[in-house]
């Protein structure tokens, strides 16, 4: 619950303050380009960075293999892209940090255990599935 109040109480009060502070300096105009210009470039990164993700998921679902960590991956980056359009610096930052990709795989490390699969629970198969069976040509 306090998470919540956090997250929707506070958050909006934070990113306010810092966008009557930037516009206090610079002014209301250019602190509103500026947020614009961080959501374009951000999307953009976001892109070329899921594209990536999405490629490397694609890769192990061709060798058999569980992309945990890239379905991880990208639904960090998902995350990351909402911080990005909503308006404000801190999410902004918080979004542009996410971006990176060693920070962004340490911390999926730090917060999921993943439990590797047992190949002995999970037997993998080399070539063609062959189906052992009797047929018969029935041509009248």
């Amino acid at each position: 619950m306090l998470l919540f109040l956090l997250l929707f109480v506070a958050a909006p009060l934070i990113e306010l303050y810092f966008l009557i502070q930037v516009g206090s300096v610079i002014g209301a105009l250019p602190t509103i380009a500026l947020s614009v210009l961080t959501a374009v470039i951000g999307g953009a990164l976001v892109r070329l960075q899921g594209v990536a993700v999405l490629m490397r998921v694609r890769e192990m679902l061709e060798r058999d293999e569980m992309p945990a960590l890239e379905m991880l991956d990208g639904a960090v980056l998902l995350v990351c892209g909402f911080a990005l359009l909503l308006p404000g610096f801190v999410t902004d930052a918080v979004g542009f940090l996410l971006l990176i990709p060693p920070l962004r795989h340490w911390l999926i490390r730090r917060y999921v255990h993943v439990v590797p699969v047992d190949a002995a629970a999970r037997p993998r198969e080399r070539g063609p599935r062959v189906i052992e069976g009797e047929f018969r040509r029935d041509d009248d």
